[in-house]
């Protein structure tokens, strides 16, 4: 059980950035969500107490001070703390924008914890939104500008992220997005380059500046990372996974995949399936 005061509004997908809606919650002990899987983003911040969040098949202890990300389409689980069960606040979102925006903070579903210093208040934000709570054009516009407001306290929060300082941050932010909205193609660097107005050696050399690794392995590691998760969640044939990621021929995906993970695409879903499954029990649902 939990009491929760919160606002929800119809989604605008169209719309850059859309709040789906945000919402204040004093859990009791043990309270679960989930599982569940959501068509927006959503990040929750932790005001006081502890609990856990499970994703991705990993189990995160957290605490007061934290926050953590869940994306479009992944199952998760979390639950307060039997003897100091959690306060949180949360905001939920969407929009053409909002994954390039995840991008700039440096948060993911690979990567979905935030920890706030004392001195950052993110929370100011959701409680901004829920003075502001109506549906009308004015308050809607008040709403996003306090997401925009929470993002930058993330931005200041992680250091992983890629800074905007210098335009050429923003070549590698655009190849990214291009990336994200077009793994599923036969993409190729040259093309990329093209499409940021570079040429292909200069692109690359940023890349790796700010990302740690070229665009043909930033690709291939988000294609496969695509994989991985339709072979957890979904039974769809791997071959037609193997399209949808980008690989236009099965017999290349196969041999990534294993090279990637030391397990064929058909081994890797049984074992993470299990898994999933054991988790299952383990969270009596």
């Amino acid at each position: 059980m939990e009491n929760a005061f919160f606002m929800e509004f119809p989604a605008m997908e169209m719309e850059d950035l859309h709040v789906n809606n945000f919402g204040y919650s004093v859990t009791k002990p043990c309270h679960k969500y989930g599982p569940a899987v959501r068509s927006f983003y959503l990040i929750h911040y932790i005001l006081e107490g502890e609990g856990e969040f499970f994703s991705n098949n990993n189990c995160y202890k957290l605490k007061k001070g934290q926050g953590f990300l869940i994306e479009p389409d992944y199952q998760t689980v979390y639950m307060s703390d039997a003897q100091n069960p959690w306060h949180y606040v949360w905001v939920g979102f969407s929009g053409k924008k909002a994954a390039a925006i995840l991008n700039t903070i440096g948060i993911s579903q690979d990567f979905p914890i935030f920890t706030c210093s004392e001195d950052q208040h993110p929370e100011k934000y959701v409680m901004e939104m829920l003075q502001h709570n109506r549906a009308s054009a004015e308050d809607q516009y008040y709403q996003v500008a306090m997401l925009y407001l929470l993002f930058s306290c993330l931005v200041k929060t992680n250091k992983t992220a890629i800074p905007y300082s210098t335009k050429d941050n923003v070549y590698v932010m655009y190849a990214i997005r291009y990336i994200q909205n077009h793994y599923s193609e036969p993409l190729r660097i040259d093309e990329l380059a093209r499409y940021v107005g570079l040429n292909r050696s200069y692109l690359s050399t940023l890349f790796k500046k700010y990302t740690g690794l070229s665009p043909i392995k930033y690709l291939q590691n988000f294609r496969l990372t695509k994989a991985a998760h339709l072979l957890s969640m979904t039974q769809l044939s791997i071959a037609s996974i193997a399209v949808s990621c980008g690989y236009q021929e099965p017999e290349a995906f196969y041999k990534v995949f294993r090279q990637a993970t030391g397990l064929s695409p058909s081994k890797y879903r049984i074992q993470e399936q299990s898994k999933t499954e054991d988790n299952r029990k383990r969270w009596n649902v």
